[in-house]
């Protein structure tokens, strides 16, 4: 009986430090946020979603057949660009919100969706495509939002080709692997164990971004990440003060995806609110 005694009360101990220390760490973490422009995204005021893309198709690249949809009939041009192992479903109800506004490019990385697999993936090559993409649409300084992988493809689209972009939004990128939180690259690494993947691989192994390749972005940038990302702080402050005349942002309470990933509303209130200043 005393045993037992002992261990509930050992039990309710571990319990309490724990509550106790997520609850700190909380707070620590909503102080570090508000030193870099936290913020709610408020979806009150929103447009008619499109229902449908205006056009779908294949763009045949040097190396990839590239599938895209095309949402909305006038405007700037906007591309989407989703995450490690989703697809253009992860961003179309953002697309449906823009469209009212842009007309709005959701594309498939190469290795994703329905777009082909030549064998090799990088963000360099990814970078690559969507330039070659822009090109063959003939896209005239468009603007970009890139979510996670899109996200750290758009730093590399921007300091590769400093000339191709009007704009863009960078969500949840990291610089390199290192700037994970630590459970995040272990969950990666114990798949990667079970079932070898190159898109785990990628996320294992790349980027390797500095400041010497951040500082050659040209074009307005808006760093972006959510409060409790998988990504440490400090890493997306790095990004932000690398490029020069960069905005930052950290979206309160969202996690990694929360904020963007199958949630067009957010997502809307966020592009509009960076892309309408540069109009």
């Amino acid at each position: 009986m005393k045993k037992g005694k002992k261990i509930l009360k050992i039990a309710g101990c571990v319990v309490f430090t724990t509550v106790v220390s997520l609850g700190l760490w909380q707070v620590y973490v909503r102080q570090q946020s508000k030193n870099y422009n936290l913020i709610t995204l408020d979806t009150s005021d929103l447009p008619q979603p499109v229902t449908e893309p205006e056009e779908e198709g294949f763009a045949e690249l040097s190396e990839v057949k590239m599938h895209y949809q095309v949402y909305g009939k006038n405007g700037h041009p906007l591309i989407l660009v989703h995450g490690n192992g989703g697809s253009l479903n992860s961003l179309r109800e953002a697309a449906a919100y823009l469209a009212d506004e842009y007309r709005v490019y959701l594309i498939e990385s190469r290795c994703h969706g329905q777009s082909s697999d030549p064998g090799e993936i990088s963000y360099d090559l990814m970078a690559k495509d969507i330039k070659e993409f822009c090109d063959l649409m003939k896209l005239e300084k468009p603007y970009l939002m890139g979510h996670s992988d899109g996200g750290i493809t758009a730093l590399t689209l921007a300091y590769t080709y400093p000339d191709l972009l009007g704009g863009f939004i960078s969500c949840g990128a990291n610089s390199t692997p290192k700037t994970f939180k630590p459970y995040f690259p272990l969950a990666v690494w114990f798949n990667n164990k079970r079932k070898p993947d190159k898109l785990n691989d990628m996320m294992l192994t790349q980027p390797r971004i500095n400041k010497e390749k951040l500082s050659k972005i040209k074009c307005p940038a808006y760093i972006v990440a959510g409060e409790y990302d998988i990504l440490w702080l400090s890493d997306s402050v790095f990004i932000h003060e690398s490029i020069p005349s960069s905005e930052i942002a950290i979206i309160k309470g969202a996690d990694h995806s929360s904020y963007i990933s199958n949630d067009g509303k957010q997502a809307y209130v966020l592009a509009k609110g960076f892309f309408d200043k540069l109009k």
